[in-house]
């Protein structure tokens, strides 16, 4: 495994070299790259939802290409090197597993967690005291991140912090509060305002889903998967009747969504 590593750097650092490599290769740079990365590491994802575990292999190879494309690059201009990426994460992993490579232990997962949480803020502030005034408890989240995916990750950070609701049926509160508020601003046909509250729904639905430990991204990502079942479905079914789906009334097409409902009931397909 050492061997292919080491093969990997060599064949990175040749495709980079300024007289003989790649004229693509060499061209690029950090910026240039990162629709790349975000592509292959969706890519692995959805390698793994399909269950195709042959294709993971191949694209956790195009996403390791990334890892060692962007250390190359930082290699070139004295930044750091492969080897340090890798250090960096083993020193990392060591330090927020103290009950695994330490005397740690925890009680609980809840501990485990908060556990974890406690050493990212303690990497935080050491981060900050390097590069200036303290930074929030919220600092390092990616702004790019999908909505979602930054929406619960904002909420964990908060929530280490003790800006929590203890139980869940505050939360659920919370959902038709912020429901009502949409309406209101709707009657009201604001529509800025529509759009400030349609987004605190969102955000206390993820509360509600993190509350009830659903992955939000993952839960919404599923419904999707659903939701297009059912739609093909109906699309089948009036493309069978020959007529297209524009000449129905809706009250025939909501017929065949509790149909479809019925019918692929626990299907993926």
């Amino acid at each position: 495994m050492l061997a292919n590593t080491s093969k990997l750097l060599q064949i990175m650092a040749q495709l980079r070299h300024p007289e003989e490599g790649c004229p693509w290769d060499r061209e690029q740079d950090f910026y240039s790259l990162i629709p790349y990365t975000i592509e292959e590491a969706y890519e692995v994802a959805d390698a793994i939802e399909r269950n195709d575990l042959e294709d993971l292999r191949y694209e956790l190879g195009d996403l390791l290409l990334q890892v060692v494309f962007h250390s190359r690059l930082a290699e070139e201009q004295g930044l750091f090197d492969f080897e340090q990426v890798a250090e960096g994460i083993c020193e990392k992993l060591v330090r927020r597993h103290p009950h695994v490579f330490g005397e740690d232990r925890f009680k609980n997962d809840q501990e485990r967690r908060q556990a974890w949480e406690d050493a990212k803020a303690k990497e935080r502030q050491h981060k900050s005291r390097a590069e200036g005034p303290a930074t929030s408890a919220l600092s390092g989240i990616a702004v790019n991140l999908p909505a979602l995916v930054q929406c619960e990750k904002i909420q964990n950070r908060a929530a280490s912090q003790g800006f929590d609701w203890s139980e869940v049926l505050p939360v659920f509160a919370k959902v038709h509060e912020e429901l009502e508020e949409v309406r209101e601003a709707w009657q009201a046909a604001d529509q800025a305002h529509i759009q400030e509250e349609i987004g605190d729904l969102l955000l206390v639905a993820v509360n509600l889903a993190r509350h009830l430990k659903v992955n939000p991204e993952i839960a919404l990502k599923e419904s999707n998967k659903k939701f297009s079942r059912r739609f093909q479905y109906i699309e089948e079914k009036v493309r069978d009747s020959g007529r297209e789906m524009r000449d129905c009334k809706l009250a025939e097409l909501d017929a065949l969504w509790d149909e479809a409902k019925v019918k692929l009931k626990g299907s993926s397909r």
